[in-house]
């Protein structure tokens, strides 16, 4: 399974580097392919650092520009999604310094866990209420995500939802593999009381009964008694 794995990465490195060949003799059709095949990822990777949906899209796109004005400066060294990677990183930083300047705030700097939400998939289709529940849980686990340090949420989205390695994620960020490990386990342990802290107070709610189903009841007995 690990050979197959790192075939896959080599196909697609070298992939990129026909995408990237073909980007520099002025293709844009390649650089199209190139971003939508890593447009998801590196969404997810921005909006991890910059915690807004909106601002997440800014950056990508800030992103994709500078990457294709310096489409030299990449010599496969590292795959096309690490140096992407870099860019996007540099721009979210970038935005903070700036945001931080006119609001004269410091801005926060921090990333993993190993809750992927992807992974609850089902095998049959989903019934309105179990998109619906999906949904709910999705946006509960993003919110409890987004309340985590910044760092911590880079290395979550690296390692759990990119299923990225430890090298990777490092080369990535720029920081220690030591770093990567010691900030996901951080950033686990933060999800997961988050998560429990939610779960007990719902605890309390479970099997709700009350308002119409409990005058139902009610009355269906008061009925048949008298």
């Amino acid at each position: 399974m690990m050979k197959a794995q790192l075939a896959r990465t080599d196909e697609t490195r070298e992939d990129d580097v026909t995408l990237v060949r073909r980007i520099r003799e002025g293709d844009r059709s390649a650089f199209e392919t190139l971003m939508r095949r890593y447009n998801r990822r590196l969404y997810r990777l921005a909006r991890a650092t910059v915690g807004d949906p909106s601002e997440a899209e800014d950056v990508l796109q800030e992103s994709y520009v500078k990457a294709y004005r310096s489409i030299e400066e990449f010599r496969g060294e590292a795959s096309a999604y690490t140096w992407l990677c870099r860019l996007v990183l540099n721009e979210c930083f970038g935005n903070q310094r700036r945001s931080a300047r006119r609001q004269r705030i410091v801005p926060i700097v921090s990333s993993r866990t190993d809750v992927d939400v992807s992974s609850m998939s089902a095998s049959s289709p989903l019934s309105p209420e179990h998109a619906l529940a999906r949904a709910q849980l999705r946006a509960l686990l993003e919110h409890k995500l987004d309340q985590l340090p910044e760092s911590f949420r880079q290395v979550f989205v690296c390692r759990c939802v990119e299923e990225m390695t430890v090298e990777e994620t490092a080369q990535c960020l720029r920081i220690p593999e030591a770093t990567v490990r010691t900030r996901h386990f951080r950033a686990r342990s933060l999800m997961r009381e988050a998560l429990a802290q939610e779960v007990d107070l719902l605890e309390r709610e479970l099997f709700e009964f009350g308002g119409a189903a409990c005058d139902r009841v009610v009355a269906a007995v008061l009925a048949r008694l008298y």
